[in-house]
């Protein structure tokens, strides 16, 4: 012990830090923050380390070695600093295009492996999914079972709550709490109901507690009926009281006055919006008492009391306000609101007294007056105090009843105050037509700014019958430009709509002719602007206005094909025949170049019975429009609704000699197919599939009449010879498997509807007859799953036609509403759809819905024939016959072309000279 060194207590060596040999440093612990001691600096502990090198015999290799390293690491921390070997090269092409090489390499390979690692992934992920499903998967069963719970299960399901034992009897134990009950109150409760007496020998009566009068509980039943009437008739004093007179004579309660009375107690239904009179009381009298001379303050205060019932309260609390705001008028209105009858009057000549410039107050005295002699009296003093005042002028002249005496009146007016352009027209509406003209001259002097004086003069001018020869809006709009006073377009567009309903026509047209085109430049869209802005008159039924805003539109663009269809199809819709004539001839001579034009002037007049003139009209147009296919065809068509059957086969040999399109070829066989002559037509058809090989409808027509005429192995080839010409025509390939199904030939039906299908991919109309084929064969399964995959082919928007046949022909009738909702989830608005939809309600009788999808269908697409059928059978059975009118005459209007029921019938050479109304009973009887 004695040769053991105390090198505990003695001092530490220069540079030692605890642990440091063997590797440990100084850390800081939570109870070292604040006055800690610092580390070892990094100079020490290298010191450290090259000692204890130096005893281990290592010397100074460590310290190199670990300089090297460092040295080592920095250099291959950054891969493009490149020191040591390279240091000294230069970085040329070859090493630009072998880094280029080396990239291009990681890239691919870095693809490859990307492959095989996302669907490594996926199926790691699947496999994740299978072994741990969601919640949600889970009870994905349990969800779609709720479709077949009914409204009465729903709301029989018990509400929410804990039901176990354990939770339910401490709830209840918590809820349920215990008092201890004195004796008195248990004694007290016992005898409670206890009726019984005892009658004794002297008449009177004590109560079963006790057998004698001796303990005090005897008692005098008289007594107490003495002090119950007592009791009454103080009641009835009090009640007397509140509900007499206010003479104090009467002595029975007055009901009525006793209703009001309870009815005055009340607050009124607002007073739900002060919430607590008393604290709205308490702050606006602090308010009042704050800033006595504040109006609102005062008249919030009375109001409250108002609202409270407290109707004198409220009038002596604004009679205050009155006193502290002498000068505020809305204080004195109020007063004078509160108030009635003479105090009114008086107060109101207490307010003038102090505001004799307030016209408010003026006008609140004059109607104040009963009869029109002291109104006057009223409203001409204070025009005496305030003659600038044109509210006053116009009280005034509304008081007076003698025209005369109004017109002084209003000269005065307009003497007084020159600015006021409601005097000036009152003035001149009230002169006559020369003085009329002179009143408004000196009005446009004092007022240059105001567009209503310049309308005013344009009316004038037109009621003298000198509107179309004064025009006086071009001087009005040059004058309101120079003055920086123009209003905008829209305005004046308002200006001529209020000309238009008041019966100023010419007024209407000038104002827009001179007007219309301000403030819009050339390179602005004038044409669409104008046509929006005349629509918008149509849609507000000013025709007028419309009219003249196509008028001032043709003069700019006198060419524009576009404005004058708009202007004829206004002439159409709101005008009378000749001026749709006229119009349409403006139109012609204009856009002589138009085959539309020219036709749509034939048609109106062929329609109006001029058949020579339809013929004159289409000769002109022949005239500008050399060997143009539609006018020949109007004008044969105009020559075969009028029986002239050689002349029209004459104008078609013309025209397929000068104008000789694939169109004219069809319409000459179609024509010869009408007039029964299958020879001829084949004849025609057969020359024009020599000029014309790929036109579809050729290889139809001649198909069709070889079916017309019996011999359906031409009408095959014709077919298949067409199909190859040309293999993207639908209606081709449809009349060719329909052959081939109606000859027995099913399998080829398939075989043609599957190459069909390789042809046009993706045509909803070949899978629904792929689909109609099997199930017309009663092949159920088959026609099922034929639909599953069109519905997986076609794209959605298509799909209109597939969801029609799958919901009427291969669902169950109870399972069909539920499918249609599917349908319209995945196609929106599509026609067909829609139909089927209102089918379905049309058969579950819920007559109003199914009239509002029919109607829907129609909204959506007007042109599809099949929906106008559907809608007017539906209204044959259901509908009003001016319900059934209304469908036949907008069908006529819109004539539709499209539809697959409607095409066939149409087209139908038997039905060519048949009216579009006709040929809409007939489609209606063959929808099934």
């Amino acid at each position: 012990m004695t040769g053991r060194r105390d090198f505990l207590s003695q001092p530490a060596p220069e540079n030692y830090v605890a642990g440091l040999g063997r590797g440990a440093t100084g850390f800081t612990t939570r109870s070292d923050l604040g006055p800690a001691r610092e580390g070892p600096s990094e100079d020490q502990i290298k010191e450290a380390l090259a000692k204890r090198a130096a005893q281990l015999g290592f010397g100074g290799d460590i310290a190199g070695k670990k300089d090297d390293d460092d040295d080592n690491d920095d250099r291959y921390q950054d891969p493009d600093n490149e020191v040591g070997l390279f240091a000294g090269g230069v970085y040329d092409k070859d090493d630009d295009e072998a880094d280029r090489i080396y990239r291009e390499i990681d890239e691919k390979m870095d693809k490859r492996r990307k492959a095989r690692r996302e669907a490594r992934e996926i199926a790691e992920r699947e496999e994740y999914e299978l072994k741990n499903p969601k919640i949600q998967q889970q009870f994905a069963d349990l969800k779609r079972g709720l479709e077949s719970v009914t409204e009465d299960e729903w709301a029989a399901l018990p509400e929410v709550g804990d039901l176990t034992g354990k939770n339910r009897r401490s709830k209840q134990a918590r809820q349920q709490r215990f008092y201890a009950v004195p004796d008195s109150v248990l004694a007290a409760a016992g005898s409670a109901g206890e009726l019984g007496t005892i009658v004794v020998e002297d008449g009177a009566a004590s109560t079963a507690g006790g057998s004698s009068g001796q303990d005090g509980t005897m008692t005098n039943f008289a007594k107490i009926g003495q002090a119950r009437d007592k009791v009454l008739q103080v009641r009835l004093d009090q009640a007397s009281q509140n509900g007499t007179t206010t003479s104090g004579s009467a002595t029975s309660v007055d009901p009525k006055g006793y209703l009001t009375s309870l009815a005055k107690s009340q607050l009124p239904e607002s007073a739900a919006q002060v919430g607590d009179i008393n604290r709205v009381r308490e702050l606006l009298e602090s308010v009042i008492k704050t800033n006595p001379n504040n109006g609102p303050g005062w008249i919030a205060a009375a109001r409250l009391e108002e609202l409270a019932g407290k109707v004198v309260a409220a009038r002596n609390v604004i009679a205050r306000g009155c006193q502290h705001c002498p000068k505020n008028e809305d204080v004195w209105l109020e007063n004078i609101r509160l108030n009635e009858g003479r105090n009114a009057k008086v107060i109101a000549a207490q307010a003038i007294e102090k505001n004799n410039r307030s016209v408010r107050l003026w006008v609140e005295a004059m109607k104040l007056e009963d009869d029109a002699r002291s109104k006057k009296r009223v409203i001409r003093h204070a025009i005496d105090h305030i003659p600038e005042s044109e509210a006053l002028w116009k009280e005034a002249v509304n008081l007076e009843e003698d025209p005369d005496d109004a017109r002084l009146l209003l000269a005065k007016a307009t003497e007084l105050i020159p600015l006021s352009v409601d005097l000036w027209l009152a003035l001149a509406r009230l002169e006559t037509p020369e003085n009329a003209q002179k009143v408004l001259n000196k009005a446009r002097k004092h007022c240059p700014t105001s567009h209503e004086i310049w309308i005013a003069a344009a009316r004038l001018q037109e009621q003298l019958g000198q509107g179309e020869k004064v025009n006086v809006m071009k001087r009005a709009a040059q004058v309101l430009v120079k003055e920086s006073a123009m209003p905008k377009r829209e305005e004046w567009i308002a200006e001529a709509e209020k000309c238009e309903q008041e019966g100023a026509i010419i007024t209407c047209g000038a104002i827009v002719r001179e007007t219309l085109g301000y403030g819009l430049d050339e390179d602005d869209d004038r044409k669409d602007t104008w046509l929006d802005d005349a629509r918008g008159c149509i849609n507000r039924g000013m025709y007028e206005t419309a009219r003249a805003i196509y008028a001032y539109a043709l003069r700019v663009f006198p060419t524009s094909k576009t404005i004058w269809l708009a202007a004829a199809d206004l002439e159409r819709n709101h005008g009378s025949k000749e001026d749709l004539w006229q119009v349409l001839e403006k139109a012609v001579n204009a856009v002589p170049r138009s085959e539309v034009l020219w036709m749509m002037l034939a048609k109106e007049k062929w329609q109006a019975g001029e058949i020579d003139n339809a013929r004159r009209v289409l000769a002109r147009a022949f005239q500008q429009n050399p060997n143009n296919e539609d006018i020949w065809l109007a004008a044969v068509k105009l020559e075969a609704e009028n029986g002239q059957i050689e002349q029209a086969r004459g104008l078609l040999k013309t025209a397929r000699q000068e104008a000789p399109t694939d169109r004219v070829w069809m319409k000459s066989v179609a024509f010869e197919r009408q007039l029964d002559d299958p020879d001829a037509a084949l004849d025609l058809v057969q020359q024009a599939l020599n000029l014309f090989p790929a036109s579809a409808k050729l290889w139809m027509m001649k198909g069709q009449i070889y079916e017309d005429i019996g011999k359906p192995l031409q009408a095959r080839e014709a077919y298949s010879t067409g199909v190859k010409a040309v293999p993207k025509s639908v209606p081709l390939w449809l009349l060719y498997s329909r052959l081939e199904e109606k000859l027995g030939q099913l399998p080829k039906a398939r075989s043609v509807l599957d190459r069909a299908r390789l042809a046009v991919p993706k045509s909803a109309e070949l899978w629904c007859e792929s689909v109609r084929v099997e199930r017309r064969a009663q092949n159920t399964k088959q026609a099922e799953s034929l639909m599953e995959r069109a519905l997986r082919d076609v794209s959605k928007p298509d799909q209109g036609i597939l969801w029609s046949e799958k919901i009427w022909h291969l669902t169950a009738r109870p399972q069909r509403k539920p499918r249609a909702l599917e349908a319209i989830k995945e196609v929106d608005n599509d026609p067909t759809l829609l139909i089927a939809v209102a089918r379905i309600f049309w058969g579950e009788r819920r007559l109003e819905k199914a009239q509002n999808w029919f109607e829907k269908a129609l909204v959506r697409d007007s042109d599809l024939g099949d929906s106008w059928a559907w809608y007017y059978k539906f209204l044959v059975e259901h509908g009003t016959e001016e319900k059934r009118e209304e469908v036949i005459t907008k069908c006529v209007g819109v004539e539709p072309r499209h539809g697959e029921v409607w095409q066939a019938v149409a087209k139908n050479p038997k039905n060519a000279r048949k009216s579009v109304e006709e040929v809409l009973k007939i489609v209606a009887t063959e929808m099934h």
